[in-house]
């Protein structure tokens, strides 16, 4: 199955990306700490092309530990530079421009050899619906700089934003990319809230994710919904059993699995299930090897 999405308003975003790229000295790439891969959209590296680039895990509250330090080191393998932070608390957001100054070191030299000695710099901020991109801005002008909301894209318009003596910012749209080749990227996308709900049935999600969790955090499950045993049971049966437990009954004592559904999506974006990650490096590898023994078949 392939997940198609693209409106017009996406394709608008990323001309307004590939437009504003030359005002800015350097770009501050958004990916939700639970799932880096899926939120990076693969069309960046071909917009960005060379400008510097700092990598931000968002939502790493959220996030389990140990996996954003898989993930990190798999990023700084490939010569990126990454922070894991927290807009809601303000965790590591103080690193941001101290990191941004070290990799616009050439460029500052390059100014002092003109006779320059400012070092004052541009940024522009980007990264698919909900990420977080409009938090992290308000937390960086310490005021409500941008307009945030629940539901994707909601980011209105493009717009600079002074953070201190040395930087401003460029916030711009989310943007998504054309297609989810990988279905399980878009249940992931779709599970941490950056697609909306008419996209994939909410049931759907549920279950992928209830599968998910078994498999990788049962603890979390066992525990967040007082339940004896995960093992055993399938994922419609947990999802039957988490309804029995919060009385999600409709007439005739039937489960009520639309509202399981989104007990469980809300207890997993919340962080009421706990640190979860959705994904882990050597779920990439793993996919690859498989990709390669089917094209070895061929």
């Amino acid at each position: 199955m392939t997940i198609q999405w693209f409106p017009g308003h996406m394709a608008k975003a990323r001309r307004q990306v590939e437009e504003k790229l030359k005002l800015v000295d350097i770009v501050f790439e958004l990916l939700d700490g639970r799932l880096p891969l899926s939120s990076r959209n693969p069309m960046m590296d071909e917009i960005l092309k060379q400008k510097p680039r700092l990598i931000l895990f968002t939502k790493s509250d959220l996030a389990d530990e140990k996996a954003t330090g898989r993930w990190t080191d798999y990023f700084r393998e490939r010569g990126l530079t990454v922070l894991p932070i927290d807009a809601q608390t303000g965790k590591g957001v103080k690193q941001i421009i101290p990191a941004s100054e070290r990799l616009l070191a050439p460029l500052f030299a390059q100014r002092e050899k003109k006779g320059i000695q400012s070092r004052k710099f541009r940024a522009m901020v980007v990264g698919i619906p909900n990420v977080g991109k409009s938090s992290l801005i308000n937390r960086l002008a310490r005021r409500t700089a941008t307009v945030t909301g629940d539901r994707p894209g909601v980011t209105k318009a493009q717009q600079w934003i002074r953070v201190g003596k040395t930087l401003e910012l460029l916030d711009t749209p989310g943007i998504l990319w054309p297609k989810f080749d990988d279905p399980e990227v878009g249940y992931r996308l779709a599970a941490s809230g950056a697609i909306k709900e008419e996209i994939l049935p909410l049931e759907d999600v549920a279950l992928y994710t209830i599968r998910f969790l078994k498999e990788r955090y049962p603890e979390a499950l066992r525990k967040r919904y007082n339940l004896n045993e995960v093992s055993a049971a399938d994922g419609v049966q947990l999802m039957e059993m988490i309804g029995r437990k919060r009385g999600c009954l409709i007439r005739g004592g039937e489960i009520d699995y639309e509202k399981v559904a989104e007990i469980l999506l809300n207890d997993l974006r919340s962080g009421r299930l706990g640190q979860i990650t959705l994904e882990l490096p050597e779920d990439l590898q793993k996919k690859e090897e498989t990709d390669e023994g089917n094209d070895s078949g061929d």
